[in-house]
């Protein structure tokens, strides 16, 4: 197996302030080496009845599931996760190996 994705789509509580969950995310993610990439956006195009009421996509990519794991359970990554838990009113996790059928372009 090689690359894993772990996908996050989520509905934030109203009264959570957005901006600093995500800051918190980019300050996570540019601490765990574990990570190789992570890229994140705001719905601006679905329709609600296919949204459902998610709002924002998280996406984070780990060389092998044995990083993936390692990331699970480093202590940045927990304390975040206390913090991420309490933010969301519902939530979706994929986590899944990458099938890459056309690369990036640079």
């Amino acid at each position: 197996m090689g690359e894993l994705i772990h996908l996050v789509v989520v509905k934030f509580k109203e009264e959570v302030v957005v901006e600093d969950i995500i800051k918190g995310l980019e300050k996570l993610v540019s601490e765990v080496d574990l990570v190789k990439s992570f890229v994140w956006g705001t719905d601006i195009e679905s329709m609600e009845m296919l949204r459902q009421g998610f709002t924002h996509a998280l996406m984070m990519t780990f060389g092998s599931k044995d990083d993936f794991n390692a990331f699970q359970a480093h202590p940045n990554h927990l304390e975040f996760s206390a913090t991420f838990s309490t933010a969301i009113e519902k939530i979706v996790l994929l986590d899944f190996p990458a099938v890459v059928v056309k690369p990036p372009t640079a």
